[in-house]
């Protein structure tokens, strides 16, 4: 029975929520969600005797680990500029050559606000909550990297979903080896400022001022 619970209260807040968001955008901003959720993130952390709050400022990476997570993101550096020149040529480096000021806000308020709670929901929340359902490394990484493509369903553009799906999949796979989500929202962030500097940003922010 608690298994069914779980499924159920997993599919209302990781996709029923993002559903609701999407039909009904005049309601709310997205980004607004984001304090009372993880408010309610953090209490049901503490009630889990599994959990310790250390987890969440843990950052004990190995140099091996730095270093793949290092190619890694020069690789999607690489794609990601090839993709804006072949497909969006007009918008390169779009956000730091129009608007500066915001893209150096960004790149200290992204990482340390919105990928940091992004992380701790979809991978320390989703880790510990549902254990019990996702306790195979592959469910996990599945469901996690899932949950978290859909979410960017509030964009209303498949390439912020395909994108977010793609990064969802390497960072699930880094927290599940890792269990360090510092070091994901570390590799978030330079994701997330990545797409904003080389001209992707719009997918991601609604009415981007550019």
């Amino acid at each position: 029975m608690k298994r069914v619970y779980l499924y159920l209260e997993f599919g209302l807040l990781f996709f029923g929520l993002p559903l609701l968001l999407y039909f009904e955008r005049k309601i709310i901003h997205p980004s607004i969600l984001l304090l009372p959720v993880i408010v309610f993130v953090i209490l049901m952390l503490r009630g889990d005797k599994d959990f310790s709050i250390g987890e969440l400022f843990t950052l004990r990476i190995k140099r091996e680990r730095w270093v793949r997570s290092i190619m890694v993101l020069v690789l999607a550096t690489g794609m990601l500029l090839a993709g804006t020149l072949l497909f969006e040529k007009e918008n390169l480096f779009n956000l730091p050559r129009r608007n500066p000021a915001v893209f150096i806000a960004l790149c200290f308020f992204y990482p340390a606000f919105s990928a940091y709670t992004q992380e701790i929901i979809y991978r320390t929340f989703l880790f510990h909550r549902y254990g019990p359902i996702f306790s195979r490394q592959t469910v996990f990484i599945l469901a996690s990297s899932i949950s978290f493509s859909f979410l960017h369903i509030v964009y209303y553009s498949p390439v912020s979903m395909v994108l977010t799906l793609f990064a969802g999949l390497y960072l699930s796979y880094v927290y599940w080896q890792t269990k360090s989500v510092l070091f994901t929202t570390i590799l978030h962030g330079i994701f997330g400022i990545l797409v904003f500097a080389v001209g992707l940003g719009h997918y991601f922010w609604l009415d981007m001022p550019v």
